[in-house]
């Protein structure tokens, strides 16, 4: 069934060297099958070099005159001569796709190879040209009577079309008689006419146009132009107009050499007859040799006719040949460019390689916009259906919102006040402003204990922090849309409830940028709500032994790290130069410095009771040196250092941490210096951190003027880490897990959640938002993959950059 719908839509033309017929028969065919897609099958009947003779502009001649050399130059022109016609066939039917088969033979006439061809190949549909069956190479009748024989012989499946000067024509058969009629119904021309060449037939059905070219052929020759290009395209039609003159008359000459011969071998007849009188013989043999001389006289005039085309092929072939040597003239500048063409054509491959690669990747994203069109499609006709659910629900929502989104403004508003205060503390002396912008006048709200299960949920060991791979007392929580940090004291800690409120007192008063602030606490359950701090512990950061995995994304650069050595310089001057005396940290060491989304570090974890001995205070000096050599190093080892600094500077550099970057050496060694220094606070009893603020803000302003001037490639690192540390925006972050969803869902009230995160919220029991702790009014939970396909291009345009 399959072989038969393909046949169906092949439609063969067979057309042979005559180029103005074919493109008339060709045009036929295209116009008549327009509106459907077809294949044109072109069987081309070429002009073969026949075994007995051989056809030359001079007329044939027979094969055993012509050398097997000429011979087989006449064959390659011949093929050469065929395969340009089967191209320009080929573009004339343009956009159609096209397939040529050509018929070569010697031993069968045209017709009855037609007739194989059509049975073998089963063709359906057949558009022939009437000139196709007179050909001067092959044994074939007339071009009517081959016509009437395919027509008779051919399958009943096939659907024959003949075509005459571009028209369609009809085959009728009266009184065993084939005529050809146009589709007006009047007779062309009958299998009996007496020579009537298919010249005559074009000319009996087109008088007009034949009689134009006609003219146009008479008055071509009279003219010369003094261009040879010009005179060779004005003689171009006479010289293929002559040419099948000259093979025309050929074939009328051996037809009359052939009845001449019929006529003597009568004669002969005539008198070697016996059954004949004497009188009778001579009076046919009269008769006979009258149509003889009658003969013999149109031969004559034939044989004038015949020196005038020869004067005309003289005239013929030295225009041929003048044109011969413009084109090779021709040739020879094509091959001069044939380099510089096969250039261009390689740089044109790679461009069309290059544009395939961009297909291709343009192909890939647009399957998958494709898929997540037909996701995004079905999604769509889902929520069609509880479109009308929700539109009741819309009011409420929008009101919840518009609370929900004045209240953030507010604490957005507040940010930006606190983001403005913390800018103007850098700018200026930290210590001093500090003291003049926080007052202790700032009222601490008091968490209750159910609002503090509730943010903790229950005091999960999910929301339990780590540090260092140990588990800690301190719980990330979200209170009032805040992310926070709950410390929770056993009763080592604070063994009393005054205890506790001591400590809340203590923790109360000390305000500064580079201190962990404290929010709020609960007594009931003797807890301290700190502000969360994203990016941990500088403990975490420097030794961490996943350093080459996951914390590899969050490596300090050197100008982070000398930012990191001032924050917490400012600090502990603050603390040194409190009023009514001295506060000493007591415990200081990276564990003890935590970072925020911008690697501000805040100072926690004094130890209790405040020590304001000033033995204490240069232990903290100490400490500080030593935190310094560590950030160096990367280390918790501070020998490496000094032993470095006492031998050889550049040696300095063996021992700096890699994780850091390219340090400048002499900042390098100038941090080198001051921890080195604290260290030795016990030989410099003067030193103290007021001093070694203003050196450190010293290094650091030196190295802000040279990422600045970009003299360090580690500023590009710095300008990275920046972003890393910013990571991803807020509203990628679950607002339950604080971390990047990867699965998001939106909830009833607008919020998008992980879908673990919000499913493990409502099994607990709970019915209210996460976000402005209101009732949900349902627990319908919908994919948001438009944030999802942002989510996961972020993450690759971030892959693609580390690499």
């Amino acid at each position: 069934m399959a072989m038969e719908l393909e046949v169906e839509k092949k439609v063969y033309v067979a057309i042979n060297s005559n180029l103005h017929d074919g493109f008339l028969t060709l045009q036929w065919a295209l116009k008549r099958w327009s509106s459907q897609s077809i294949t044109i099958v072109i069987l081309y009947a070429s002009n073969n070099i026949c075994k007995n003779f051989v056809i030359t502009p001079m007329g044939k001649l027979p094969a055993g005159s012509v050398n097997e050399e000429k011979l087989k130059d006449l064959e390659k022109f011949e093929e050469a001569k065929n395969q340009k016609i089967l191209w320009r066939y080929k573009v004339f039917c343009a956009n159609v796709k096209v397939e040529a088969i050509k018929i070569e033979g010697y031993d069968e006439s045209i017709q009855e190879i037609m007739v194989d061809l059509i049975t073998g190949l089963r063709i359906t549909k057949l558009v022939m040209s009437l000139t196709f069956m007179k050909s001067s190479s092959w044994k074939s009748r007339s071009a009517i009577s081959g016509s009437f024989f395919v027509h008779r012989q051919k399958p009943e499946f096939c659907e024959l079309f003949i075509i005459c000067g571009g028209k369609l024509v009809f085959l009728r058969e009266r009184n065993n008689e084939g005529l050809i009629e146009d589709d007006q119904g009047e007779m062309v021309a009958n299998s009996r006419s007496k020579r009537q060449s298919f010249k005559d037939l074009v000319v009996k059905m087109f008088p007009e146009n034949n009689s134009a070219k006609m003219k146009n052929s008479c008055d071509s020759p009279s003219s010369a132009s003094n261009s040879s290009v010009d005179q060779w395209e004005k003689y171009k039609d006479e010289i293929e107009n002559y040419m099948s003159q000259i093979l025309s008359s050929n074939a009328e000459e051996i037809d009359d050499f052939i009845a001449n011969e019929n006529l003597q071998n009568s004669i002969t007849e005539f008198v070697m007859a016996d059954n004949l009188t004497l009188q009778e013989k001579r009076e046919a043999v009269k008769i006979k040799f009258l149509e003889i001389k009658q003969t013999i006289q149109l031969s004559r005039e034939e044989a004038k006719g015949h020196v005038r085309g020869h004067a005309k092929a003289q005239w013929a072939t030295t225009l041929c040949t003048r044109r011969a040597e413009e084109i090779d003239g021709c040739i020879n500048d094509e091959i001069a460019r044939k380099a510089d063409l096969k250039r261009e054509l390689d740089a044109t491959k790679e461009e069309i390689s290059e544009l395939h690669t961009e297909v291709e990747i343009t192909t890939s994203r647009l399957n998958s916009i494709l898929e997540l069109q037909g996701e995004l499609s079905n999604k769509l006709q889902l929520s069609s259906v509880a479109r009308s659910r929700a539109e009741v629900k819309v009011e409420k929502v929008v009101k919840q919102r518009t609370d929900t989104l004045q209240e953030i403004e507010e604490y957005r508003k507040q940010r930006d006040v606190l983001r403005r205060r913390i800018e103007f503390c850098r700018e200026k002396d930290a210590i001093g402003n500090a003291t003049m912008l926080i007052k202790p006048s700032f009222e601490y709200k008091e968490f209750t204990a159910a609002e503090i299960r509730a943010a903790t949920d229950g005091f999960s060991d999910r929301m339990r922090l780590k540090s260092g791979g140990d588990w800690t007392d301190v719980y990330k929580a979200r209170l009032n849309h805040t992310s926070v940090a709950i410390k929770l004291y056993s009763s080592g800690d604070v063994d009393s409830a005054d205890a506790f409120r001591a400590k809340v007192k203590l923790f109360s008063h000390m305000k500064h940028p580079h201190i962990l602030s404290m929010i709020g606490f609960c007594s009931e359950l003797r807890c301290i709500v700190f502000e969360y701090m994203h990016n941990g512990c500088l403990r975490d950061i420097l030794f961490s032994s996943k350093r080459s995995s996951k914390r590899r994304n969050k490596c300090l650069n050197w100008q982070a790290r000398i930012c990191i050595a001032a924050n917490v310089c400012t600090g502990l001057c603050y603390l040194h130069r409190a009023k009514p005396r001295p506060v000493a940290h007591g415990n200081l060491n990276p564990s003890k410095i935590l970072l925020d989304r911008n690697n501000v570090a805040n100072i926690h974890g004094f130890r209790t009771p405040l020590s304001f001995d000033k033995s204490d205070i240069r232990s903290d000096i100490r400490a500080y040196g030593n935190l310094v050599l560590q950030i160096l190093t990367g280390r918790n080892w501070a020998g490496l250092v000094e032993e470095a600094i006492m031998m050889d500077q550049t040696k300095l550099i063996e021992v700096l941490d890699p994780m850091a970057g390219e340090w400048p050496l002499d900042i390098a060694l100038e941090l080198g210096r001051i921890g080195i220094k604290c260290l030795s606070i016990h030989e410099d009893k003067e030193l103290n951190m007021t001093s070694l603020a203003r050196e450190v803000e010293k290094v650091k302003k030196l190295a802000d003027e040279i990422v600045a001037n970009g003299e360090c490639v580690v500023a590009n690192d710095r300008n990275q880490d920046d972003e890393d540390s910013g990571e991803f925006p807020n509203f990628f972050l679950c607002p339950i897990l604080q971390e990047v969803m990867k699965n998001p869902h939106v909830a009833a009230d607008g919020f998008s959640y992980e879908l673990e995160a919000i499913e493990e919220w409502l099994k607990t029991g709970r019915d209210t938002s996460p976000m402005t702790n209101l009732r949900l009014n349902d627990k319908l939970l919908t994919p948001n993959h438009s944030l999802r396909s942002l989510i996961e291009d972020l993450q690759k345009k971030r892959s693609i950059s580390i690499r």
